[in-house]
């Protein structure tokens, strides 16, 4: 097995540190699963990585791919840890970041204070230019400034800067001269120019992002190439690339330039998990659910595409989910997978507030010292520690054995902060804990379904990560969900996503006019200039012609909207006849989102979008083999676990779900065990097990 057929994946979370490794040729999958090293991230890469070349008794040269997701871009912007950054605009806009948007996240929170500028005002530069509407030169670039402004920024040791001119978007002219005098007078800075990272209308929406590119570059660089230089030592040689925001992939180099596009990637991954997993099951709408231990992460398959939106922010004051404009974080315009991430994960930390009212997160235990049971020093409860005090979780079972929990330190440290409090018993409060975070995941699970005009009844929910098939059951209980996905390993699906999706490249170009003027040859002159971009980025990413292919949209709005909606645009010589049916798209798509449409009413284009894709080779999932058993075989054992329907402990059995084969069929109430996680089936619920292993809830056995 000496040629490079294999590929591995690599998500590093707030708690753990996931891996799943992949033989192209058979489609057979080995994971892996560690705590995360939060001084060092790498480090826990490393071990993950060794760790799992171990369990498959692989040499390091075996591996294709490494692809990676990581929450380094996104912890800097939260943690206010970015680089030292400058930015250049126009003449007369050095406030532009100070004055960001007149909204506030609540209406009338009159206290609310927006972010403060990841830019000090002190950092700002003006220089003299002017473009107009349509791009026209009106006053030239003043050249001579760029050089006292390259002298102020190294000596305020700065490492970042971005450019940001007005109307860039149509004639990037004056920014690239002005990067070009800029790195030649401080070529140890990083510069980001808004004509290359987001060449789009609106202006505070480009110098944003790209100030988030600038402000990230330098951190991601020196984060990626540490982890290259580390895996290199060891032996690997493959190519490295890394989950974009979009769910696409990236490599090292084009991260290290484009840092932005990847702020949401370890989110991003599982949804294209459930995605994967979707398409092998027949499954056309999914709603995923990724409860790790820091996080739930919970987003949209419609039609086996994860939604996309352009509309994010990120922050530590921005507010869950993406999509909209609530003006509490920092707005970022890149492709992002829509998806809703909110702080309740297994190891979320309960408390009672001065009101003496109980609440869960968003606070995490993390990885250090993490759970109060875990026996770390820890000692505030978590969710985690409420599921254990319930019986859920079976303390010498994680992790094959190798993570023992103490139910002692969960029930004590439940008393003295939550029950005691409160006046609860134990258990009481330890049930508490969890149905609190339960109606904090329902919410969100309501945000990308009902929220974006989606009856959640029509949807399978796909459940991983380590906590998420503790809490599935409820969660589609309570919003009539009819059928939850539980994939085989669980705890490590969102690295499977890593291994399952393609290269891709994103461009953007504003191009504002009503389609009833719209010439189909001006539109077919952007789109050809767009996958000429795309193309060369492709092949300078090693992607052969054959595996190349495009997806292109565009953004349409009512005349005199501020917002807009996204949606393809037809490939191939297209005419003016064709714009109908667009239209018609695009009155359909409004009543979905908006409630009511206009068809009367003049429409125009935004923007043109286009994505380049580098497809790779899906591996197939693997039927599970073996002889059949029953599931008296399957069980090992029998505990008490507390429902709340029965407001009682159950005795309920426990099966060994490596040992549950097709066909078979679980009654509730149960508990099924694996290495890296724990499914719960509440009373009067059932686990058909499907040819892949795939364990499928629902109300109604499948075999009545």
């Amino acid at each position: 097995m000496s040629e490079a057929r294999f590929r591995l994946g690599v998500d590093i979370g707030g708690t753990f540190t996931d891996a799943t490794l992949v033989d192209e040729s058979t489609g057979h999958l080995w994971n892996a699963k560690v705590s995360s090293t939060p001084g060092d991230p790498s480090q826990g890469f490393l071990t993950v990585t060794q760790h799992i070349l171990d369990r498959a008794a692989l040499a390091p040269g075996t591996l294709r791919y490494v692809v990676h997701a990581t929450t380094v871009a996104t912890n800097a912007i939260i943690e206010g840890r970015v680089a030292p950054t400058a930015l250049i605009t126009t003449e007369g806009f050095r406030d532009i970041l100070e004055i960001a948007r007149q909204i506030r996240p609540s209406l009338y929170d009159t206290q609310f204070e927006k972010p403060t500028p990841l830019v000090p005002r002190d950092r700002c530069f003006g220089v003299r230019e002017r473009l107009d509407a349509a791009g026209a030169v009106v006053a030239p670039l003043d050249e001579s400034a760029i050089p006292r402004i390259a002298n102020v920024i190294q000596a305020a040791e700065i490492e970042s800067v971005a450019v940001c001119f007005l109307h860039s978007y149509l004639n990037a002219q004056h920014e690239q001269r002005a990067g070009e005098i800029l790195q030649a007078h401080a070529p140890d800075v990083a510069i980001s120019l808004s004509s290359d990272v987001a060449p789009e209308i609106r202006e505070y929406f480009r110098a944003s992002t790209t100030v988030i590119n600038a402000a990230l570059r330098p951190i991601v660089s020196r984060y990626l190439e540490k982890i290259e230089a580390r895996l290199r030592a060891q032996g690997i040689v493959s190519e490295l690339l890394v989950m974009q925001s979009s769910g696409g992939l990236m490599t090292f180099a084009d991260a290290r330039s484009r840092p932005v596009f990847m702020v949401e990637s370890g989110p991003a991954a599982g949804v294209i998990t459930a995605a994967h997993l979707a398409k092998a099951l027949g499954k056309r709408n999914v709603i995923s659910f990724d409860m790790g231990g820091t996080t739930a992460k919970v987003g949209l398959v419609q039609d086996g595409a994860p939604r996309i939106t352009k509309d994010y922010e990120v922050g530590s004051v921005a507010q869950p989910g993406s999509g909209g404009f609530r003006a509490g974080g920092y707005p970022i315009r890149t492709p992002v997978i829509d998806l809703v991430e909110i702080g309740a994960g297994g190891g979320s930390i309960a408390w009672v507030d001065p009101g003496g009212v109980l609440r869960v997160g968003p606070q995490s235990a993390g990885a250090d010292p993490g759970p109060a049971c875990y026996g770390k020093g820890g000692s505030e409860p978590t969710v985690t520690d409420a599921n254990l005090v319930l019986g859920r979780l079976n303390p010498g079972h994680l992790l094959g054995g190798d993570l023992k929990l103490d139910g002692a330190l969960a029930h004590a440290a439940i008393e003295e902060r939550i029950a005691k409090p409160l006046g609860l018993d134990v258990v009481r409060a330890a049930h508490s804990i969890v149905e609190i975070a339960n109606v904090a995941m329902i919410n969100a699970l309501r945000l990308v379904s009902v929220q974006r005009g989606h009856d959640p009844r029509d949807f399978a929910l796909t459940a991983f990560g380590g906590a998420g098939p503790l809490h599935a059951n409820r969660l589609a209980h309570e919003m009539n969900i009819p059928v939850t996905i539980i994939p085989t390993s669980p705890g490590t699906a969102s690295a499977l996503g890593l291994l399952v999706t393609d290269i891709t490249y994103d461009y953007a170009t504003t191009l504002i006019e009503r389609v009833d003027r719209l010439e189909p040859g001006v539109v077919a002159d952007v789109f050809a200039d767009l996958r000429l971009q795309g193309t060369a980025a492709l092949a300078a990413a090693g992607v052969a012609a054959v595996d190349m292919a495009y997806v292109q949209q565009v953004d349409l709005r009512y005349v005199g909207q501020s917002y807009e909606l996204t949606l393809p645009y037809p490939h191939g010589e297209t005419t003016g006849s064709d714009f109908s049916g667009l239209l018609q798209e695009f009155h359909d798509e409004h009543n979905r989102v908006y409630g009511h449409s206009v068809p009367g009413e003049p429409v125009e284009t935004v923007n043109l979008r286009l994505t380049a894709l580098g497809t790779i080779v899906k591996p197939p999932l693997l039927a599970k083999s073996g002889a059949a058993r029953g599931l008296q075989e399957a069980q090992y054992g029998a505990r008490p676990v507390y429902f709340g329907e029965a407001d009682a402990f159950v005795d309920s059995p426990i099966y060994d779900r490596n040992l549950l084969t097709a066909g078979t069929e679980v009654p509730g109430p149960a508990i099924v065990e694996e290495y890296d996680s724990t499914t719960v089936i509440h009373p009067g619920y059932y686990a058909a097990v499907d040819q892949y292993g795939t364990l499928l809830l629902s109300k109604q056995p499948s075999h009545p």
